[in-house]
């Protein structure tokens, strides 16, 4: 089925003339735009603009559909406009995409208390930076900066890359290695160990191994769990080890429940981000879910 958005940005592109033209009065990405009318075209079966440099110029097949849909378009905002007239509060709805881990651990406990309408998406960040800048999320939570000149990036945290383990693991003859022996017997000894990973995404372990042994792991962990709160759980349970962010075990290294056990020879640290576009409709509802991401943050430092 034909979406209504897809007529929006065609009578945007027709009225501006230049996709960046439309994608401004829109609020959306020029991408976004350019998505918008290649579904549409698709769907109709043919072309309805020629792109003459920077000008996009109507074919035949085009002024008819503008002719066919201007109208009723019309009429359609002059509804949505005395609608949100008529009620005493209009609710938007804000997409937010983040990781299931991050969102757990900080705007969950928040959902209910917000005024808008929330959307939280989960996914990989560059799929999550593509979708932002196509105008599909309003805001993301990453540790991966775009290069889209239509995003906007604002550093607001940090999150350390720490060896935690459960916290009847026997640590003795492990800080007897960190003291006297080098990087291979720490190495050996940490592969002895039974380990933690989640499906799919093993970047954490990855980027923690290559920059204290200068290599990838060459083992695969015993247990994969769902994602890294599970593996926090499991390791409650006593023993085992795994790398995860340390924002997300906190109040269990300082509860006892787990143990802290290596924070590496180099300390591996990645920057937060909010990544937003630089238009949005929603720059009130942004700033509201960017200042509970703040409070969140600065309590587990």
């Amino acid at each position: 089925m034909v979406n209504l958005e897809w007529y929006r940005t065609f009578k945007a592109i027709y009225k501006t003339g230049t996709l960046t033209g439309a994608a401004d009065s829109l609020f959306i990405s020029q991408p976004g735009v350019s998505l918008h009318l290649s579904s549409l075209e698709a769907y109709v079966g043919y072309k309805l603009f020629d792109r003459t440099g920077r000008k996009m110029i109507p074919t035949e097949r085009g002024k008819v559909l503008f002719n066919a849909v201007s109208e009723p378009l019309t009429k359609l905002e002059d509804v949505e406009k005395n609608f949100q007239k008529s009620t005493e509060k209009h609710t938007p709805t804000i997409s937010v995409g983040m990781c299931f881990e991050t969102f757990q651990t900080t705007l969950e406990q928040y959902v209910s208390t917000l005024p808008f309408n929330l959307i939280i998406s989960f996914g990989e960040y560059p799929e999550m930076l593509d979708q932002l800048d196509k105008g599909i999320l309003d805001l993301i939570i990453t540790p991966k900066k775009g290069t889209s000149p239509n995003i906007e990036h604002e550093a607001f945290s940090s999150e350390q890359i720490i060896l935690v383990g459960g916290k009847d693991i026997d640590t003795k003859n492990f800080e007897k290695v960190l003291k006297s022996k080098g990087a291979e017997y720490i190495e050996e000894w940490l592969k002895q160990e039974k380990w933690y990973g989640t499906t799919g995404d093993m970047e954490h372990l990855f980027q923690f191994w290559i920059l204290n042994f200068g290599h990838k792991p060459n083992f695969r962990p015993n247990y994969i769990v769902p994602n890294l709160n599970s593996i926090i759980r499991c390791l409650k349970g006593g023993t085992g080890l795994s790398v995860v962010p340390d924002f997300l075990c906190k109040n269990e290294i300082e509860n006892g429940e787990i143990k802290l056990i290596w924070e590496g020879e180099k300390r591996l640290e990645n920057i937060l981000y909010f990544g937003c576009r630089k238009k949005t409709n929603y720059q009130n509802e942004i700033n509201h879910i960017k200042d509970l991401f703040r409070k969140v943050m600065s309590k587990n430092k």
